[in-house]
């Protein structure tokens, strides 16, 4: 009897075990990326929906066929909006593989990105690490993007910034969970990448837009503060020890049509809080280690680190600067005095922030620790 019984229960673990609310895989659509725009008091919505047929065994597509398609619906709420998109899709949407957010300018206004964030965050499938940008271009427009050479879409630059980043620090990707905690944490600001459409590749068949990175928005909790884009937005990068490699060009002496290259490729920041009484500037240090790529003439090391310091200086300067016009602490100097002195903090911030003038940056110092070049020809026209 017990013979029987045990071998009734093999026969039935295989059922037993069974997952019985599995979701096939192919008839399951994946969302990749995300548009949100505010137009006439209600929300629309675009939905990137990725075909991993052309993406899962390899980082190049294995055909040319169409990689993903977008679909928009509008609602009074984020969530409304999406189940009106849920009418006109076939088959059930996995938001598992949801990698990036784009936000227009309309949709970051009073407040709302706290709200939109929030609807995406309460869904179980969906995680902090997506990562989430801002532009004034049309959101449709930039989820319609395909990557240079037909690359996997998965691997974009908008679904895989950190890959390019290491290469060109320019902008530094963030996520919603920085997001979070830089709206959650003095000055109360959140600076999210600025990405816009180009059309400076091309193809035989034309022209081929890509999306390009080229500043920062800025937003509160409650209001969208503006945009800070191109030349006014280069400081960023050197007031940050996420930089991973960088260049800066400069002018030798004062000719026009002269110029020199360095590429940045060791930054640390240190950013001192000075206290007195109820007024606060800051110490900033910046060491950098450089990389000469191309010289053109001869030029001394001293000469180098004078002007590589110079132009660093200058472009964090102009940087800080612009964020004034914007009444944005840009460079996050309100967190600084935040986490040396909290009591001071407390006594003198004002909506989380300390009162900034372009007098509060008291002493700013750029130093060049080293200079490098791989050949041997580039050493010795440094060296003469």
């Amino acid at each position: 009897m017990n013979k029987k019984m045990i071998a009734m229960l093999i026969l039935l673990m295989p059922i037993l075990t069974s997952c019985w609310d599995v979701n096939e895989p192919e008839r399951m659509l994946y969302i990749h990326g995300i548009g949100v725009d505010f137009e006439d008091g209600q929300y629309k919505v675009y939905s990137q929906i990725i075909d991993f047929s052309n993406t899962a065994k390899s980082d190049q597509p294995i055909t040319k066929e169409i990689q993903s398609e977008v679909g928009s619906a509008t609602g009074e709420t984020i969530d409304e909006a999406f189940f009106e998109l849920y009418h006109s899709i076939d088959q059930r949407v996995f938001w598992g593989h949801f990698s990036y957010l784009i936000l227009s300018e309309e949709a970051m206004k009073n407040g709302r990105v706290n709200s939109i964030v929030d609807s995406f965050m309460r869904y179980r499938e969906t995680r902090y690490q997506i990562w989430v940008y801002s532009t004034k271009d049309p959101v449709k427009d930039l989820l319609l993007v395909s990557p240079i050479i037909n690359k996997a879409i998965t691997l974009s630059k908008l679904g895989d910034p950190m890959n390019s980043f290491k290469q060109e620090s320019f902008i530094e990707p963030l996520n919603f969970r920085e997001l979070i905690i830089a709206l959650n944490e003095p000055s109360y600001e959140a600076r999210i990448p600025y990405v816009s459409i180009t059309e400076n590749w091309e193809t035989v068949e034309g022209p081929n837009t890509s999306a390009t990175l080229s500043g920062v928005g800025v937003i509160t909790p409650n209001q969208f503060k503006g945009f800070i884009t191109e030349e006014k937005v280069q400081g960023l990068q050197w007031m940050t020890n996420a930089t991973k490699r960088g260049e800066v060009t400069v002018k030798l002496n004062s000719d026009e049509q002269s110029h020199l290259t360095m590429i940045i490729d060791k930054l640390q920041v240190k950013v001192k809080p000075i206290v007195e009484n109820d007024n606060v500037t800051f110490d900033i240090d910046v060491k950098v280690d450089l990389t000469v790529s191309t010289i053109e003439e001869k030029i001394t090391s001293s000469e180098i680190k004078k002007e590589t310091a110079k132009q660093i200086k200058k472009e964090i300067e102009d940087t800080y600067e612009e964020g004034l016009k914007h009444d944005v602490d840009i460079y996050r100097l309100s967190e600084h005095l935040y986490r040396k002195d909290v009591k001071t903090w407390k006594r003198i911030q004002k909506d989380g922030k300390v009162e900034l003038t372009k007098d509060s940056i008291h002493n700013l110092t750029v130093a060049v620790e080293k200079i490098e070049s791989s050949r041997r020809s580039l050493r010795e026209t440094i060296e003469k």
